[in-house]
């Protein structure tokens, strides 16, 4: 049903990025370099290391090679000035993923002296990227070897190394074909590698000659058949993809707007670019009070149906999440034990008993729930299909909880109206003024208080199946909202589980301030939050892998029936220590 990856699994790829960006640090001394998510990020944003062997996947590759991906970024970060290459860089896409690659192989070749393992790193690293480039398929076809025989020959020339062994003999005809016409090139690379702006200018000429002979070869094929020229044209995109970059996203980003207008007010909490045009209409409520108690029974019976039917057992649930959650406290004494503290009290028994050994008393510990779980679902339309299996999860969950001692809110977000609503009508009243940042009236729902308990609460969680609460949704907004509500109370640990299934979505705000406006809010919300550390933010995804946005995070399959396996495993990655 998921890809939840199991607490060990956790708390080693936690460990595994740990020590490979310790060894970023240590290279290039910078404090605030770390990774999330494969990743390379200076303080909460990523840096914009392309070469496609620099991506690595903590759960998948061992620690060797994330090594090798992590001296490969840090020399990167070392020997390349990112705005001259940034400047020089070609626009048509292939070309540019090219030249990607050849300002890495440079950085590469000037490993720092006297590191012979670091460089040793970076050329397996190197290699073993090469492999599974061949083994995916895509150096199979004309334009695919191409690309891969361009890649060795630079890096080959560049570094000084051989080519691989492996696929020597694969690429031999092409290499033979094409270094007559780029030797040249090649040649000025292995020269100039310790001048950037001298290497780039012939980088670039070489990944546009090179782009420009794979869109003769494109051209060619598609005059033969236009299912070739389908083929050529997925094997640049699957080329392009192979990198998993999007150069536009991040350098192209529109920047938060200078100043908000009189009726724009800064939404307390968040970060100082992001505003809400107005926050008149916005609220918060009780869920239940939005559905006639009639019908919010007959949610509740239904409800409880599910959880009949699927045999899931609350208590061992319960005895999950309170070996994972609990923390061991002093309850009194316990005497009579064999080992510990001399009971003063029994002497007298030790005479008249030698060989008696229960005379001593020790501390008697119980486990205590010294922590609130928080659950956070997204109430957009998009989940409006999967809230069956999300509201009977929720439930279960929090029912072990309550039995476990632990205390739990339940809480949801959506938008008071479609299109912005009454937000975006004074906004066209007013003349359209330009950024006026979030542009609608956010409803956050309170399903269930931490004061509160299952019982109490049972009715407001059937809420959850009431179709029309289901708009849209400001993911950033309702993410500081929870966290401010779970960082007032005094506990040891604070869990908050987003359930989501994707990006934040709000049409009128994306069309006034740009598609990636409430995308980087919740980002930055999240960073900040990881920087304060009162809340630990697990993302939960509902169909999709919430990756992009969340850390620690698991995807689920709301189409796959909900059985007692996965509800324990969740519940045990809900409270694995990280």
């Amino acid at each position: 049903m998921s890809t939840i990856p199991s607490p060990e699994a956790v708390c080693a790829a936690l460990r595994v990025e740990t020590l490979c960006a310790a060894a970023v640090r240590a290279l290039t001394g910078e404090a605030a370099l770390h990774y999330r998510g494969g990743r390379l990020c200076r303080q909460s944003l990523p840096l914009p290391l392309y070469a496609p062997h620099l991506r690595g996947n903590a759960y998948e590759e061992n620690l060797a090679a994330l090594r090798g991906a992590a001296d490969g970024a840090a020399v990167r970060l070392l020997h390349s000035d990112p705005a001259m290459h940034r400047s020089m860089a070609p626009a048509h896409r292939v070309a540019r993923l090219l030249f990607e690659l050849f300002e890495q192989v440079r950085c590469e070749a000037l490993s720092l002296p006297g590191m012979p393992g670091l460089a040793r790193n970076v050329r397996d690293r190197f290699e073993g990227w090469l492999r599974a480039y061949n083994r995916s398929g895509l150096a199979d076809d004309h334009l695919g070897i191409l690309v891969y025989t361009v890649v060795q020959v630079v890096w080959s020339r560049v570094t000084g190394w051989p080519v691989l062994e492996d696929t020597e003999h694969l690429i031999e005809a092409t290499r033979a074909a094409i270094v007559p016409t780029i030797g040249t090139h090649l040649a000025d690379l292995r020269r100039h590698r310790f001048d950037q702006r001298a290497y780039a200018t012939h980088a670039c000429q070489l990944a546009q000659q090179v782009a420009s002979m794979l869109d003769e070869a494109r051209d060619a094929l598609a005059s033969d058949s236009e299912d070739k020229a389908r083929d050529a044209d997925d094997a640049l995109t699957s080329f392009s993809l192979w990198a998993d970059f999007e150069f536009d996203s991040e350098e192209s980003s529109e920047a938060a707007p200078g100043g908000a207008t009189t009726s724009q007010r800064g939404v307390p909490g968040t970060s100082p670019g992001y505003v809400a045009y107005t926050t008149q209409y916005d609220r918060e409520v009780r869920a239940g009070t939005l559905v006639r108690p009639v019908l919010l029974r007959e949610y509740r019976e239904r409800l409880d149906e599910r959880i009949a039917a699927s045999r899931i057992n609350i208590a061992r649930v319960a005895r999950v999440l309170q070996a994972a959650l609990a923390v061991p406290e002093r309850d009194g004494w316990s005497f009579g034990e064999e080992e510990g503290r001399i009971d003063g009290r029994r002497l007298a028994q030790l005479i008249s008993s030698p060989g008696e050994r229960r005379l001593f008393t020790r501390d008697r510990m119980r486990p205590r729930g010294d922590c609130v779980v928080g659950f956070l679902t997204d109430c957009s339309a998009s989940v409006k299909a999967h809230i069956a299996p999300v509201a009977m999860l929720i439930d279960v969950l929090v029912r072990a909880c309550e039995q476990a001692g632990v205390a739990t809110e339940v809480l949801g977000y959506t938008t008071g109206a479609w299109n912005g609503g009454r937000a975006r009508l004074d906004w066209l009243a007013r003349g359209r003024p330009p950024h006026p940042g979030r542009l609608n009236e956010v409803c956050h729902m309170v399903f269930k208080r931490a004061e509160d308990t299952w019982r109490r609460a049972r009715a407001d969680l059937a809420a959850f199946f009431k179709a029309d609460l289901f708009r849209e949704g400001a993911d950033g907004e309702a993410v500081e909202w929870a966290c401010t509500r779970l960082a007032a109370h005094a506990c040891a640990r604070r869990i908050l589980v987003v359930i989501s299934d994707g990006s934040p979505m709000d049409a009128a705000t994306a069309q006034t301030n740009g598609a990636a406006y409430l995308d980087n809010h919740l980002r930055d919300v999240l960073a900040r939050r990881e920087t304060l550390r009162d809340v630990e933010i697990i993302g939960l995804g509902l169909g999709r892998d919430p990756s992009l946005f969340y850390r620690y995070c698991a995807a689920l399959d709301p189409a796959a029936r909900l059985d007692m396996t996965e509800v324990a495993r969740l519940a045990q990655w809900i409270g694995a220590r990280r």
